[in-house]
């Protein structure tokens, strides 16, 4: 099964105004397997393979993956990892050196990165 999602940015970060378009995909043994979810495009961010794929311990069956997390839950920490990336698990090498050695760039290109995916009313 997939699903096809938006994760609005949140108020007051450099996300804010974008809609970043998130695919689930679900194995047949869900709930005891976590969805694969992947942002297409792929996004400019430390915890977000070159693939789309996203990187947080909650989605990863070897570490925090329970069957009672839900949907709400996951789609709410995918938020909360925008503007909160995880440095001690990057996943794209570009974003993760930006975001350490400059911040007010990678800045720049997520609130770029923002205009370009604006949510269309």
């Amino acid at each position: 099964m997939n699903w096809e999602c938006a994760i609005p940015g949140k108020k007051g970060t450099p996300w804010e105004g974008g809609s970043y378009k998130l695919r689930m995909i679900f194995k047949d043994d869900y709930p005891s397997s976590p969805p694969k979810c992947k942002f297409e495009p792929p996004l400019f961010h430390p915890n977000v393979y070159p693939s789309g794929t996203v990187c947080l311990s909650l989605l990863d069956e070897d570490k925090d993956w329970r069957p009672a997390i839900t949907i709400k839950q996951i789609l709410l920490g995918i938020q909360d990892l925008l503007n909160e990336p995880n440095i001690k698990d990057p996943a794209q090498a570009e974003a993760y050196t930006i975001y350490c050695q400059n911040r007010l760039e990678y800045e720049k290109r997520v609130r770029a990165q923002a205009r370009a995916m604006a949510a269309t009313e």
